[in-house]
């Protein structure tokens, strides 16, 4: 079985071609500045050179109608023809209370994502108009649709519900709903199978470290909290994300600098996080480089980023009360030693000891605590597009 996994954004879109038999990605591929000049087409299928098609593209439509001819193309193509496609795997960041889990898209399944764009704006409108394209020229392919909160829906009422009057969850779904659940649900699996133990006798920590950043805790494959909460502003602080913050500070500033909501807000979420306590940049490398160099407010800004993935940790283990591991995974988690050993440092005290010699180790699979440690610190490269591959097979296939 052949699965097309599709990520689109406002402007952009993610491809891959999976072969479910051996789960080999078959073909990728990036499409960039849909609707803007100099929209392009990146397109490699394994084995071969990658292509780049430059073509104007008004909208996704256009977008996905170059994908295809891509994968189909007799030089540089995966496969004959469209009929090779199986099913179409879409992510959707935002499902609210009503999906759980991953569903067959239909035309109220397409109702409740339009319901939720209310609360992703940013997001949720570029999952439809790709659905909505794929369906238009793939009218018998099944599709399904793979949310990024499904997997925290089972975060029991006490952890979801903030502490405002009740009424606002009851009118407008005011609550924790937490984001890049399909990566914490892959990696832990993984964990459980690199530890070689069933994944509902587990308790795990998984930390997706990248620009922007969550922590969830597992526990028996199920997600019981997570630090991303009603937006992806809440938690840690990110890239350019303030993450936590004592809310009297918005309208504090908002009078003394004479802010607008939308100047307000726009500083929260792109001007904040690292990037404005460093005042530098968003790249955690760039960050890594002048702190080595002595710049001490890059300094404060790893410093800060890496207290708080340790608040979570320790807070979460508490939560579970015994933790059996602590995966890292994203872009950071993944690459970055230094980042890892910084977050690790201290944690003894709950029984994670890291090693640094197994730490020196970039984007593979690998368990790097020492073996004192009764906390299994694993790095796992995340690999969501196999995760909604699987979750559309398993779906397809019922």
């Amino acid at each position: 079985m052949n699965i097309l996994v599709i990520n689109c954004g406002s402007s952009s879109l993610k491809y891959q071609l999976i072969n479910m038999k051996n789960e080999e990605v078959r073909a990728k591929g990036l499409v960039e500045r849909i609707g803007i000049e100099g929209s392009r087409v990146k397109h490699t299928t394994t084995g071969k050179e990658e292509v780049i098609i430059e073509e104007p593209m008004k909208d996704h439509r256009k977008a996905l109608e170059l994908v295809l001819n891509a994968l189909v193309d007799s030089n540089y193509g995966a496969i004959k023809s469209m009929d090779d496609i199986n099913a179409v795997g879409h992510r959707v960041v935002h499902g609210g209370e009503r999906f759980a889990n991953s569903v067959i898209i239909d035309d109220e399944v397409m109702k409740v994502i339009e319901e939720c764009v209310e609360l992703a704006p940013l997001h949720n409108p570029p999952n439809i108009m790709g659905i909505e394209a794929c369906k238009e020229l793939m009218p018998n392919t099944p599709m399904v649709a793979v949310f990024d909160t499904a997997f925290h829906q089972t975060i029991p009422a006490e952890n979801y519900i903030y502490p405002l009057p009740y009424e606002y969850y009851e009118k407008y779904g005011i609550r924790k709903y937490g984001f890049h659940g399909t990566s914490h649900k892959y990696v832990s699996l993984k964990a459980a199978e690199m530890m070689n133990k069933p994944i509902d006798e587990l308790n795990i920590i998984t930390c997706h470290l990248g620009n922007g950043a969550s922590v969830c805790a597992v526990n028996g494959g199920k997600s019981i909290d997570t630090s991303m909460g009603f937006t992806p502003l809440e938690g840690l602080a990110m890239g350019t994300r303030t993450g936590d913050i004592d809310p009297a500070i918005i309208p504090f500033l908002m009078e003394k600098e004479d802010l607008s909501f939308d100047e307000v807000n726009k500083m929260l979420n792109k001007k904040s996080g690292v990037l404005g306590i460093s005042g530098l940049s968003s790249d955690f490398r760039d960050l890594e480089d002048a702190a080595n160099e002595g710049n001490e407010r890059a300094e404060l800004a790893l410093n800060i980023f890496c207290n708080r993935v340790k608040e979570y940790i320790g807070a979460y283990s508490a939560l579970m009360c015994n933790v059996d591991a602590l995966v890292f995974t994203a872009g950071i988690g993944e690459n970055s030693i230094s980042i890892r050993e910084r977050i690790c440092d201290g944690l003894d005290c709950i029984d994670i000891r890291l090693d640094k010699k197994l730490n020196d180790v970039r984007g593979k699979e690998a368990i790097i605590s020492k073996d004192s440690s009764s906390v299994k610190v694993i790095v796992i490269p995340t690999n969501e597009e196999l995760m909604i591959a699987k979750d559309t097979k398993e779906l397809v296939e019922k």
